[in-house]
């Protein structure tokens, strides 16, 4: 088996169209086909049912499709550590992200690594919820950063961060009329949140804030992203709800923050680790995220 062989399988998995895959790998489709089939003989067995209509896998390329990214993510981290030793680099972290990462701590803990350990390369990698836990169970990743607790067999989760959960409000919206914006207010509006597969524990957070009343959002809009969010707030489109930095961040003009009346919820950012004695170097990290919280951490990322 070659590695073609598996890029080749990716890409028509990934497309579901033997056309677009041999375009997305700038090859022809005759030896995009061939390596397909190739690659179902070894195996022995039929990755993908073709019809003149559509591509899809079959109950074995479903399986296989499981484990192909993992191992071609792998072989990537091998030659990247290969490349960060001949760059000068002793060690690497390798760190997941998943729900975005409140603005202004990334650069701070960012900045006290490289000021405290400039010889630790990090790597970071943008990843679904799942992905992320699956790569931490199977060693693709050291740590993860996400909005859940809920994370299996074979992890921790400690909470690192917290925000004030806030009401993005469009400029000249009858609700600004609000300091503190009742809950029921809220949902008498159109809504646009994160999409719950792009952004899942974020999701999970804001959907406990909202069944706190007994009423039914109105949900106009699920977006991947709080820049997309910020985006249709100030057209004037819906309110959001997001973390408040994520708001202050927004490059987004007419986008105003509002706190919840009553008892602010937050959102809590989560520090994922396989469980175990960490290793110093990601032992030494993980104290750099708890400093970030205090004035103390900030202090020591400042220039």
């Amino acid at each position: 088996m070659e590695l073609r062989h598996l890029r080749c399988f990716l890409a028509v998995a990934e497309e579901f169209h033997f056309a677009r895959a041999a375009e997305k790998l700038h090859v022809e489709q005759s030896p995009l086909s061939r390596a397909i089939k190739e690659l179902e003989e070894e195996l022995g067995v039929v990755l993908f049912a073709r019809t003149t209509r559509s591509t899809r896998l079959t109950r074995a390329g479903k399986l296989f499709f499981e484990h192909v990214p993992r191992v071609l993510s792998a072989l990537q981290q091998a030659r990247d550590s290969v490349k960060a030793t001949a760059n000068g680099f002793h060690r690497q972290l390798r760190v997941a992200l998943s729900d975005g990462m409140t603005p202004s701590r990334l650069p701070a803990l960012l900045a006290l690594c490289r000021q405290e350990e400039p010889e630790v390369e990090i790597r970071f990698f943008e990843v679904p919820l799942s992905q992320q836990i699956k790569g931490l169970q199977g060693d693709l990743y050291d740590v993860g950063f996400a909005r859940a607790d809920e994370v299996g067999d074979g992890l921790t989760a400690e909470p690192v961060w917290s925000d004030p959960m806030m009401v993005a409000v469009p400029a000249r919206h009858p609700l600004l009329a609000h300091k503190r914006i009742p809950l029921e207010e809220v949902l008498r509006y159109p809504l646009v949140l994160c999409d719950p597969q792009a952004c899942e524990g974020h999701a999970r957070q804001v959907d406990r804030v909202l069944r706190r009343v007994d009423m039914e959002p109105l949900v106009a809009e699920r977006v991947p992203s709080c820049d997309l969010m910020m985006a249709l707030v100030s057209a004037g489109f819906a309110l959001g709800l997001t973390g408040a930095a994520h708001i202050e961040a927004s490059r987004e003009q007419g986008v105003l923050a509002r706190p919840l009346a009553g008892r602010s919820p937050l959102l809590t950012t989560y520090l994922l680790c396989p469980s175990g004695d960490p290793s110093e170097t990601l032992a030494r990290f993980i104290e750099r995220v708890q400093a970030i919280e205090s004035p103390e951490g900030n202090r020591a990322a400042g220039p």
